[in-house]
């Protein structure tokens, strides 16, 4: 099937867009790749340092003729996603013996989770967990004592940090591990429905908690379709995982076969050999399209507006909202899982998962098959799926159609004829928003703004009735600058409460809403931010906002005069700076880049959006 002309066309444009710094990242990593691992050629004090525990590796080690493996992992025993990882670095180790290479472990990074932090001040340093992720990625690889590398994480801002760490060696191989889903729980529809019971004092804390701990239940990743499993998705379809990996629950002879194959490829992709696929050349230009395809056709998280732009910007590439609203657009929308929808990510794997959207977008020209994938193939191979002939790991190809056409659907027949995630513009700045879950009757509104610095504001209105009528919750000061950017989630069942009495309403704020977006419209990220003079800091109680999705539109009736006159919005520090460690980051507030340049504070930014 010829290539889509849209993806053809957005492609060139990030190539094009990018010669000069992806010319320089490829030159340094080449040269990197040039030197070789540094055990060649260091002094003996520091190689006896590298190997003087590796015991009966250490004979290997000591000869330096053998791939060694750096293994980077976001193991902890609170969180579901990462507990499993506890035992897959014997696993790797395992199976570089087997090869007869070695592995070391060469560091952990830290790994909050946005599910216990929701709503708290924690969830402000979340965002940035992010790039203290790459930079202890970095510190991990930086004994350059390694030939490959693999990597174990799964969620919001996990992978995406290690992705940006590793890229800054790009020079070597690297394998993602994922842990896998955990069983399915409580249906997510009587978990919503629980939620928005107790938003309105009609179910105590104890029926609360005992539904979440139905729907939370086991060791892996939440089952929902929001950031931690669209990463697994976007490493399937950029060709960083072994095919069919994202979904296998953790704990089970598949898994760990999996596991032991990482180890044992990555030991066979170094340069030391014959098929060396380097993650920094991987992760170009057509691997970034192909994420941001799979995102709008799977109705992915919408914190990947920010992350994909990050991530692109470690491999040398720069990467838009534009590009990514013009290939949602051309995207149609294959799964309907829950926010989107009812089902999880077992249901969808078992309906045909991410074997069979990969297959559909393919056969229609939608993702590019040509990408270096770390298992030797093309992007073909990621159609197909796992298995076990006894204790042997196979593959074959995945289901040629849906087995359950109410979560997975082929190109011919999609949900929408268009991705989830658009691009609005106004005199507001930019945003972003996801329709996949929004009604076509709820994706307009034009209504006065009730403007807060807060979510808890606007839940302590909400208590004391003071949300009434239509209206566009404006909640401003949440962006990389001001606050870290939290996500906004603790917002969404009580705007799906005042939606569901039939009040119109809205949210607009430079913060996040996470994967987890729901059935209420929100723009999203705007930018610029209220702390760097964007007009969202600017807005008064009562003035208008009309926000339409369809039209890609974000705007306020007040002119240009009026904004500009208008003080920019200044930080409460008391109130954001300070306590559960926010400040240690006083640097990182002030470094951060906008949202559409990824909010990070690991490059220089300014100019380079076009």
């Amino acid at each position: 099937m010829a290539l889509n002309p849209v993806i053809e066309k957005v492609t060139e444009r990030i190539a094009r867009r990018s010669e000069r710094l992806r010319s320089d990242y490829l030159e340094r990593i080449d040269r990197a790749r040039d030197a070789g691992p540094a055990r060649s050629h260091i002094s003996c004090g520091n190689l006896a340092h590298a190997f003087a525990a590796a015991g009966d590796d250490k004979p290997v080690l000591k000869a330096m003729q053998r791939p060694n493996i750096g293994i980077v992992s976001a193991y902890n025993d609170m969180l579901s996603a990462h507990q499993p990882f506890d035992k897959f670095p014997g696993l790797i180790k395992l199976a570089a013996q087997s090869k007869g290479c070695t592995a070391q472990f060469a560091g952990g990074v830290p790994a909050m989770c946005d599910g216990v932090t929701q709503g708290q001040p924690g969830m402000e340093l979340s965002l940035f967990s992010r790039d203290v992720i790459a930079q202890a990625t970095a510190v991990a690889l930086s004994h350059n004592t390694f030939d490959a590398a693999v990597m174990f994480g799964v969620c919001d801002k996990i992978v995406p940090g290690l992705i940006i760490g590793a890229l800054a060696f790009g020079h070597l191989p690297v394998i993602m591990v994922p842990a896998g889903p955990m069983p399915s729980g409580l249906p997510n529809s009587e978990k919503a429905r629980i939620r928005k019971l107790h938003a309105e004092g009609k179910a105590s804390r104890e029926d609360l908690l005992e539904a979440e701990s139905q729907s939370y239940h086991a060791p892996g990743t939440c089952t929902f379709y929001g950031t931690a499993n669209s990463n697994q998705m976007l490493m399937e379809v950029m060709g960083l995982h072994l095919p069919g990996a994202a979904f296998i629950n953790p704990n089970t002879p598949l898994r760990d076969a999996l596991t032991l194959a990482a180890g044992e490829r990555a030991c066979e992709i170094t340069a030391e050999g014959e098929h060396y696929t380097p993650i920094g050349h991987t992760v170009d230009e057509k691997a970034l399209v192909n994420a941001m395809v799979g995102l709008a056709a799977t109705g992915g998280s919408t914190n990947h507006a920010i992350h994909l732009v990050a991530m692109a910007r470690a491999a040398g590439l720069i990467v838009d909202w534009d590009d990514l609203d013009e290939l949602s657009r051309a995207t149609p929308l294959l799964a309907r899982l829950y926010p989107n929808g009812q089902a999880d990510v077992n249901h969808f794997h078992a309906a045909g998962g991410l074997a069979l959207v990969i297959r559909e977008l393919l056969s229609a020209g939608l993702l590019h098959p040509d990408i270096r994938c770390v298992h030797g193939g093309d992007l073909n191979a990621q159609a197909q799926e796992p298995g076990l002939d006894g204790d042997q790991l196979t593959w074959r190809d995945g289901a040629r159609e849906s087995l359950d056409t109410q979560i997975v659907r082929p190109v011919a027949e999609p949900f929408s004829k268009e991705g989830g995630i658009r691009l609005l513009k106004g005199n507001l700045g930019r945003a972003i928003v996801k329709i996949s879950a929004v009604a076509p009757e709820h994706r307009r509104i034009e209504a006065p703004a009730k403007v807060f610095d807060s979510q808890d504001d606007l839940l302590e209105a909400f208590a004391n009735d003071d949300l009434s009528g239509d209206f566009v919750a404006v909640i401003r000061g949440q962006g990389p600058g001001a606050n870290g950017m939290p996500e906004l989630h603790k917002l969404t069942p009580t705007l799906q409460v005042l939606q569901d009495r039939g009040q119109r309403v809205a949210l607009l704020t430079d913060g996040r809403m996470s994967g987890a977006s729901g059935s209420v419209l929100a723009a999203i990220h705007v930018v610029p931010e209220a702390v760097a003079g964007g007009a969202i800091g600017k807005i008064a109680d009562g003035e208008p906002i009309t926000i339409d999705a369809d039209r890609g539109l974000i705007s306020t009736a007040l002119d240009d005069d009026t904004l500009a006159g208008r003080a920019a919005f200044v930080v409460d520090t008391e109130r954001f700076h300070f306590g559960t460690g926010r400040e240690l980051f006083g640097h990182a507030r002030a470094a951060a880049g906008q949202a559409e340049q990824g909010g990070s504070i690991l490059f220089d930014t300014p100019g380079e959006r076009r």
